[in-house]
């Protein structure tokens, strides 16, 4: 038995036209799988032709999943593009915005949670009515945080986001794991992205003191993310349900 053959699997990963979701999506096709990105970001277009170029099984299909016509709409598109059945999603898209706890918008409080909660929430449902009716075995794959065990600093919404993914997580488990669907959750520690520009940049003394806390002694990438993926999306990982791991260089438990 290949634990991590995905050759004919088809999956959704959402925000994949770029950064760490890129890199799960490509792991997911590296390993057999064909693979629909949902992105508000244009580039995916580019990034699927990239991803075909390679040889790769790829398509995509541009939307806001903040807003929950647009997201239903492209959630049965992604379907369609993978020829009517889904074995894998990976609710991987997110967004940030960083104020003084104080001062933080209550329309900032309100779009991360819309993106990073609201969305996930959804997809999780459509993806398990798809699996239930379809009568196949399913893979639930979230990204929560670091900030799913932390409060972090200025991100009250980003961490509330992360905090509530890693729950609804476990709470999904437990009623669908009897129906064949592995609900899990990948924690990102500190990852060299555009979501942690001002972080990454070595005047920040903040920088030196995550870099330092980590005992890989070094940032991760998306090249990261793609093994922990494939894991959770395969037959590996079948007994796994309502997990959070941590991909994190080992941060969380220095």
């Amino acid at each position: 038995m290949e634990y991590f053959d995905l050759t004919g699997k088809r999956a959704i990963v959402t925000g994949a036209a770029g950064g760490l979701c890129l890199g799960m999506a490509e792991g997911l096709m590296e390993a057999g799988a064909s693979v629909c990105i949902i992105d508000i970001n244009p580039k995916a277009e580019e990034t699927t032709l990239k991803m075909r170029e390679k040889g790769f099984k790829c398509s995509y299909v541009i939307a806001n999943i903040a807003d929950e016509k647009e997201r239903e709409q492209a959630f049965l598109e992604a379907v369609k593009e993978l020829g009517g059945t889904l074995d894998i999603i990976v609710n991987g898209a997110g967004v940030q915005r960083r104020h003084n706890s104080e001062d933080f918008p209550l329309k900032d409080w309100n779009f991360v949670l819309d993106v990073n909660l609201t969305a996930v929430f959804s997809l999780c449902q459509m993806a398990a009515k798809q699996f239930i009716a379809q009568q196949t075995k399913g893979k639930i794959i979230n990204i929560a945080s670091m900030l799913s065990f932390f409060g972090g600093y200025t991100v009250p919404a980003y961490a509330a986001s992360k905090g509530a993914v890693a729950q609804i997580t476990k709470a999904f488990c437990n009623e669908w794991a009897s129906k064949d669907i592995n609900v899990n959750a990948l924690a990102p520690g500190y990852m060299a992205t555009e979501m942690n520009t001002a972080l990454l940049d070595p005047k920040n003394p903040r920088n030196k003191e995550i870099t330092d806390r980590i005992p890989a002694h070094r940032w991760g990438t998306g090249e990261d993310m793609k093994g922990p993926c494939v894991f959770l999306a395969s037959s590996a990982s079948d007994y796994l349900n309502g997990a959070v791991i941590p991909v994190d260089g080992g941060y969380l438990v220095r």
